[in-house]
C-alpha cells in the first residue's frame, strides 16, 4: 500500500471491536485489529511526523491524524518551503536525526520542492510498520477521565462524516495553534500577553506562487542595489528592504516587506515562491476571518505582481501561478508548561539537564502590525530547549511539540522555527515511547533525571544531536548581566544578528524614557505604567525624537519627581534618590560624580525601578 498519496489508514475504535478502515480509490475495506494505541499524534505539520515516526520507531504503535489531504502542513500546503536553518557551536548544522532524513530526500538545500516535500513526509509515515494515518480527519472532542485531568481518548471525524472513538495511553498534540491540548483544558496565552501586550501577535503572510521569474536580472538588481542591499545564491535570494517603502499597499493592514524569494527547479520551468506580503489584525482562531484574510491576500498579490512587473527588473515577465490554500502563521497560543523557557535561556545560550534538542535560530520578531517593521531581538549561538517546556501545566496525558509549546513569546521568536520544532517532536515521540515503557507520566518523566538521560542517550543513539555544552554570551559576568537579562525577557533590548546593546554609548532620554522606563513598565504592571505615565511624560517631554543625554543628578531628580513628587529635591539629588530606594548601592557607587550616563547604567536602573513595582511583588 505504499506510494500513494491518496492513501488514508484509519483505526476505528467501535463497540463491536477496533477496526483498521482503508480508503483507496474509493473503495473500502474492513478487518479486525486486536490491538489498541499507544499514542496518538493530532497534526501532520512537520513536528507531527517527527514525533510519530519517532514513537513508531521506538515501539510505539501509533496513529498520526491529519485534517488536511496531505502531510507537511505550512511547509507544503502554505507554501513555506524555505527552511531557517543554523548552525550549532561546531560549526555543523544545529539539527540531524529525523529532520536531516527528510531534509536529505528533499536535496538538502535551504529551499525545496512543495511536492518533493510532501512525498518525503509520506514516505516517512508509510516507512513505519507501527505507524498509521488518518488524512482529511479532524478531532472534534477530548475525552479525559472522570476526574477531568486526564486525557485518555478523542473523538474523530472522517471526511465521510463518520464520528469515532481513538483512546491510547499518551498524546501528542503537533498543531500549529495547539488546539487539542488547549480543547483539553491546558492553560495558555495568546502573543505577547505573557508580557502584559495582549495585541502584540505578529503578523500572518500569504505566500506568492509565481512563474517567469528572470532569475538573472534578479541578481543584476541586487547587485545595484535597486531596492537596497540583497544577496541571491543559485536557489534564493533575500533582502530588497526599500520594498518596505517604496511599494504603497492598495489593502488595508496590509504591507510588502524586503524579497524572501525562493527558486525552485529549472529556470526555464521554475517556480517562484515570495515570503513576503505581511496581513496584521486577524484572528487565526476565527475560520471566517482566515478566509477573508486570505482573500485580501489574493487582492494584494495581484497589486504586490503588478508593481513588480512594472518596477523590479525580471519580473516583466512574472504571472501568479496559484494560491496557498492557508496562512503562514508564526504565533497565536502559547501552552503554559512545567518551564517557560525565557528570552534570557536564548540570550544566554542556556544549557539544561533535560535538554532534548537544541535552538539557535536569531530572535526574529515579526512585526505586529502597519506601524512597526519587527527586528532581530539577538542571535544566539546555541540553547537547550528543555523537555519539561513540552509539558503543559493542568493536565496529564498530552504533551505539545510544535511553535505553541511552552515558550516565551518572546523567545518563540527563534523556538518556533520549523527544524528546531521538528527536533522537539522527534524527541517527544521518543519520550511518549519511553514513558509507556517506565509505565510513567509525561510530568513525572520531566523530573526524574535518570529517565531523562536514558531518553538523551536514547536520542543521541537514534541521530538527534544532543549533549552537554557551554557556550560565552554577550556582556556575561558583568555587573549589569542580571539586569540584561531582565529586560531582555520583556522584549525591550534589541541586539541584533551582532548582539551589540551598545552598552558603553551614552544614555538619551528617548531610550531611557520609552524603549526602557515606560515600556518596562507597560510590559510588567498596567497599573503602574497608568498611574506614572503622565508624570513621565510631563517631566521628560513627550517627543519621541529627544537624543538628548541624562546626567546622573538631572536623571536623579527627574525620578524623584516622578516617584516621589512630595518629596523636596535637594542639593544631592543622586543620593537623594539613593535614600528613596529608586537606585540601589551598586549603582550609588559606582556612578560616583556627575556625569552623562550610559546605557549599561540606564539598564541597571531601570530594572531597579520596574522589579519594585513589578505586578505582584
Amino acid at each position: 500500500m505504499r506510494g500513494k498519496a491518496f492513501l488514508i489508514i484509519f483505526l476505528l475504535v467501535a463497540t463491536v471491536g477496533i477496526y483498521s478502515i482503508v480508503y483507496a480509490n474509493g473503495s473500502v475495506e474492513q478487518s479486525q485489529v486486536q490491538e489498541r494505541y499507544d499514542v496518538v499524534v493530532i497534526g501532520g505539520e512537520p513536528e507531527g511526523v517527527a514525533a510519530a515516526v519517532a514513537a513508531a520507531r521506538n515501539g510505539a504503535k501509533t496513529l498520526l491524524v491529519e485534517d488536511r489531504e496531505a502531510l507537511g502542513g505550512l511547509m507544503t500546503l502554505g507554501m513555506l518551503n524555505y527552511l531557517d536553518t543554523y548552525s550549532g557551536v561546531d560549526g555543523k548544522p544545529g539539527v540531524a536525526g529525523l529532520f536531516a532524513e527528510w531534509h536529505e530526500q528533499v536535496g538538502g538545500k535551504q529551499a525545496f520542492s512543495i511536492d518533493e516535500s510532501k512525498e518525503a513526509f509520506l514516505s516517512l509515515v508509510e516507512n513505519e510498520e507501527n505507524l498509521s494515518l488518518a488524512l482529511q480527519t479532524n478531532f472534534i472532542d477530548v475525552i479525559k477521565t472522570n476526574d477531568g485531568k486526564t486525557v485518555v481518548g478523542a473523538k474523530l471525524r472522517t471526511q465521510e462524516g463518520t464520528e469515532v472513538n481513538v483512546y491510547a495511553d499518551r498524546f501528542i498534540d503537533a498543531t500549529q495553534d495547539a488546539d487539542f491540548a488547549a480543547f483539553a483544558g491546558a492553560h495558555y496565552f495568546v502573543g505577547g500577553e505573557d508580557i502584559l501586550e495582549d495585541e502584540r501577535v505578529m503578523g500572518v503572510t500569504l505566500m506568492i506562487h509565481l512563474r517567469g521569474v528572470d532569475w538573472g536580472r534578479v541578481k543584476e538588481t541586487a547587485r545595484a542595489e535597486t531596492f537596497g542591499v540583497a544577496q541571491v545564491t543559485e536557489d534564493v535570494a533575500w533582502g530588497f528592504s526599500d520594498l518596505h517603502d517604496r511599494y504603497e499597499p492598495t489593502e488595508e493592514n496590509t504591507r510588502l516587506r524586503g524579497l524572501n524569494l525562493v527558486k525552485v527547479g529549472d529556470e526555464e520551468d521554475a517556480d517562484y515562491y515570495i515570503n513576503a506580503l505581511q496581513i496584521f489584525g486577524v484572528n487565526v482562531f476565527d475560520q471566517q476571518a482566515i478566509e477573508k484574510a486570505i482573500e485580501k491576500g489574493k487582492r494584494e498579490t495581484e497589486a504586490i505582481v503588478s508593481y513588480l512587473q512594472e518596477e523590479f527588473p525580471g519580473f516583466e515577465q512574472a504571472d501568479i501561478a496559484s494560491f496557498p490554500n492557508e496562512l503562514y502563521v508564526r504565533e497565536s497560543r502559547h501552552i503554559l508548561a512545567e518551564y517557560q523557557l525565557p528570552m534570557a535561556d536564548v540570550w544566554t545560550n542556556r544549557d539544561h539537564w533535560d535538554g532534548i534538542a537544541y535552538g539557535g535560530y536569531p530572535v526574529d520578531v515579526q512585526a505586529t502590525s502597519v506601524h512597526d517593521f519587527g527586528y532581530i531581538l539577538a542571535n544566539p549561538r546555541q540553547y537547550a530547549i528543555p523537555f519539561r517546556s513540552l509539558v503543559p501545566l493542568d493536565i496529564e496525558g498530552v504533551i505539545v511539540v510544535g511553535r505553541s509549546a511552552g515558550y516565551s513569546s518572546v523567545a518563540a521568536g527563534s523556538a518556533r522555527v520549523i527544524p528546531t520544532g521538528m527536533a522537539v517532536g522527534e524527541a517527544g515521540g521518543v519520550a511518549t515511547a519511553l514513558s509507556i515503557e517506565q509505565g510513567v507520566s509525561y510530568r513525572q518523566l520531566a523530573y526524574d533525571k535518570g529517565l531523562v538521560t536514558k531518553l538523551q542517550t536514547r536520542l543521541k543513539k537514534q541521530g538527534a544531536k544532543l549533549g552537554q555544552f557551554e557556550v560565552d554570551y554577550p556582556y556575561q559576568g558583568e555587573w549589569y548581566d542580571e539586569a540584561v537579562q531582565s529586560l531582555i525577557n520583556l522584549g525591550l533590548l534589541v541586539g541584533g544578528y551582532d548582539n551589540d546593546l551598545g552598552v558603553d554609548e551614552e544614555l538619551t532620554v528617548k531610550h531611557f524614557k520609552q524603549t526602557l522606563l515606560l515600556n518596562g513598565l507597560k510590559r510588567t504592571n498596567l497599573d503602574a505604567y497608568d498611574q506614572y505615565k503622565q508624570s513621565i511624560e510631563a517631566v521628560f517631554g513627550d517627543t519621541l525624537a529627544n537624543d538628548a543625554t541624562l546626567s546622573r543628578d538631572q536623571l536623579a531628580e527627574d525620578l524623584l519627581e516622578i516617584f516621589v513628587p512630595h518629596t523636596r529635591v535637594n542639593d544631592q539629588p543622586w543620593q537623594q534618590a539613593y535614600e528613596e530606594g529608586l537606585i540601589d548601592e551598586e549603582l550609588y557607587k559606582r556612578v560616583q560624580e556627575d556625569r552623562v550616563l550610559l546605557r549599561k547604567e540606564g539598564i541597571y536602573l531601570v530594572t531597579t525601578i520596574i522589579n519594585d513595582r513589578r505586578e505582584g511583588a
